[in-house]
């Protein structure tokens, strides 16, 4: 990980959150010849300081067979990014760079039995489509879950160490951050938007 002192959020509760925004992640792990990867929408629970993961993939994929074998994984959440021309410095005669948000979570995947499963499918399905709806999970069809619940498997992954990347120009002056922030904000594009409030969020 690109890790200096100066661009790592402290606070952890903003962790947690930008977590929860960003909960579409990448989880990664070693297979037999290469890495193994995939994005999965997780559910993330904080209890007695312990913050856990939740979700599910489909069975008999790389990624789930090399689970299987060696626990050890990373999840990857990352943000908004967006390109910061030098230009838009007090100094431009240096190189432009790449602002981003990214928080990896290393611990160790743990798979669940049949009921566990469904739980973990009906959270995901509960949060994201809603309850007492068309499509909504308690809406569907026993037979469909039935059948659906045997080519997935839920589980959960207890975070043991966990770091972050926040790097938003906090080694530049405040001149040179109000201008990257004014020039952020006039592209007008999400990502720039997102990264511009981040950066006025810590302003001295």
């Amino acid at each position: 990980m690109y890790k200096f002192d100066f661009y790592t959020e402290k606070d952890q509760q903003m962790v947690i959150d930008f977590m929860k925004e960003n909960a579409f992640a990448l989880i990664t792990g070693t297979g037999s010849e290469y890495p193994v990867a995939t994005q999965v929408p997780l559910g993330i629970e904080i209890k007695d300081g312990k913050i856990t993961l939740r979700g599910h993939i489909m069975r008999k994929t790389d990624h789930h067979l090399a689970f299987e074998k060696n626990n050890n994984v990373m999840v990857i959440f990352t943000g908004a990014h967006c390109f910061v021309s030098a230009s838009w410095y007090t100094n431009p005669n240096i190189g432009s760079t790449w602002n981003y948000m990214t928080v990896q979570a290393k611990g160790k995947i743990r798979f669940m039995d049949e009921l566990g499963t469904r739980n973990a499918v009906k959270e995901v399905s509960d949060k994201y489509q809603g309850t007492h709806k068309p499509g909504a999970y308690d809406e569907l069809p026993k037979e469909y879950i039935d059948q659906m619940v045997k080519g997935i498997v839920g589980f959960t992954i207890e975070v043991e160490s966990m770091e972050n990347t926040f790097k938003l120009s906090q080694n530049r002056d405040p001149d040179s951050q109000r201008n990257i922030i004014e020039e952020l904000m006039k592209r007008g594009d999400e990502n720039s938007r997102k990264i511009a409030k981040e950066m006025i969020k810590r302003l001295d």
